[in-house]
C-alpha cells in the first residue's frame, strides 16, 4: 500500500515551467496544460491513483465510474491550486477574488496582541491565504515535514512579491520544539497541518470519514497544552478563480488532546462534504 513518506511529488523545474506559461501565455493557457498532465499523473502515479480510488470509492461511497471520473477531476483541481499559488507568489493576486469566512477570529488575535495556532489539513490550498491578509502584520509560520519541498520554496521566495509565510521544518533534534516556542513568545501565528505524519512517529487514532484513522500526534499535543487559541482554517478554491477562507474557533478540553483530535476531524469532514474533491493526500490514509 501507498504510504506517504515526508515528501510530496513536484520538482522546481516544474514550477518554472508554469510560472513561463502563466507569465507569458497566462492563467488559462497554464491551466489547459493540465488536461495531459492530469492525465499523466493519473497513468504514471498507480500507488497515489489507487489511493485516491479507495476514498473516492470508500469514503465518499461514489459507484465505480464516478470513483473514476472524479479521480481526474481531483488531479486536476489540485494542479490549479498548485497553479493558482504560483500565480499569487508572482504577485498576480488581483487575479482572484476572496471571501473571509469566520475571519473575525483572526482579527481578533491580531486586535488582541495574541499568538495563535491555526490547524489546517491537505485540503483546498491554505498557502494563498497569506496574500488576501494584508492587514494583519504578523508572519505566519507554517509547520512542515516537507523537506523536498525547501528547493521549492526556496525558489518561489526568490519570486515572491510579498513574503509572508516562514516555514518551520520537523528535525529529528527537535530543534523545531524551539522555534516554535520562540513564534508563541513573540506573539506570532504558527499554522499546523493536523492530517499528516512521518512512519514510525507518535501519532493518535479517530474515527475520519466511517473508518479509523491515524493523525500526528504533535498538533494536537502541543495546541491544547498552551493557553493559546487554536482555530481551525482552511482556503478552498471554487469556480472562476474564487478562494473561500474558512476559520473556526477549536472547541475543546484544556490539555485534552484527543478532544482537539475530535474536533477537527469533524470539522474537516464538514469542509470534505462541501469540496469532497479537495482531498489531497495521495496515500492510503485509512491503510486499507
Amino acid at each position: 500500500m501507498a504510504e506517504w513518506e515526508g515528501k510530496s511529488r513536484g520538482t522546481v523545474s516544474g514550477y518554472k515551467i508554469f510560472i513561463f506559461l502563466i507569465k507569458h501565455a497566462g492563467i488559462p493557457v497554464a491551466y489547459s496544460l493540465l488536461i495531459f498532465v492530469s492525465l499523466y499523473y493519473v497513468i504514471s502515479s498507480p500507488h497515489q491513483t489507487a489511493a485516491i480510488y479507495r476514498y473516492f470509492r470508500r469514503q465518499r461511497q461514489y459507484g465505480f465510474i464516478r470513483s473514476i471520473i472524479s479521480i481526474y477531476r481531483n488531479y486536476f483541481v489540485f494542479g490549479q491550486t498548485i497553479i493558482d499559488k504560483i500565480a499569487i507568489t508572482a504577485g498576480l493576486e488581483h487575479k482572484y477574488t476572496y471571501e473571509f469566512d469566520g475571519i473575525e477570529h483572526i482579527r481578533q488575535l491580531a486586535k488582541n496582541n495574541s499568538a495563535g495556532i491555526l490547524i489546517s489539513a491537505h485540503v483546498g490550498n491554505f498557502e494563498v491565504s497569506q496574500y488576501f491578509m494584508g492587514e494583519f502584520d504578523k508572519q505566519i509560520h507554517l509547520v512542515t515535514t516537507d523537506e523536498e519541498q525547501r528547493a521549492i520554496k526556496s525558489y518561489l521566495a526568490n519570486i515572491m512579491a510579498k513574503p509572508k509565510t516562514g516555514f518551520i521544518v520537523l528535525n529529528d533534534d527537535l530543534s523545531h520544539v524551539f522555534e516554535i516556542n520562540r513564534v508563541i513568545d513573540e506573539k506570532g501565528m504558527i499554522c499546523f497541518t493536523g492530517d499528516r505524519f512521518v512512519e514510525g512517529s507518535k501519532t493518535m487514532t479517530a474515527n475520519f470519514l466511517g473508518r479509523e484513522a491515524h493523525f500526528p500526534a504533535g498538533p494536537f499535543l502541543i495546541s491544547s497544552r498552551l493557553s493559546t487559541p487554536v482555530l481551525f482554517v482552511y482556503v478552498m478554491r471554487e469556480r472562476h478563480r474564487h478562494y473561500h477562507l474558512y476559520a473556526r474557533t477549536a472547541t475543546f478540553a484544556h490539555r485534552d488532546a484527543q478532544s482537539l483530535l475530535h474536533a477537527y476531524v469533524q470539522s474537516i469532514e464538514q469542509i470534505l462534504t462541501k469540496y469532497p474533491l479537495q482531498w489531497f493526500n495521495y496515500y492510503d490514509f485509512w491503510k486499507a
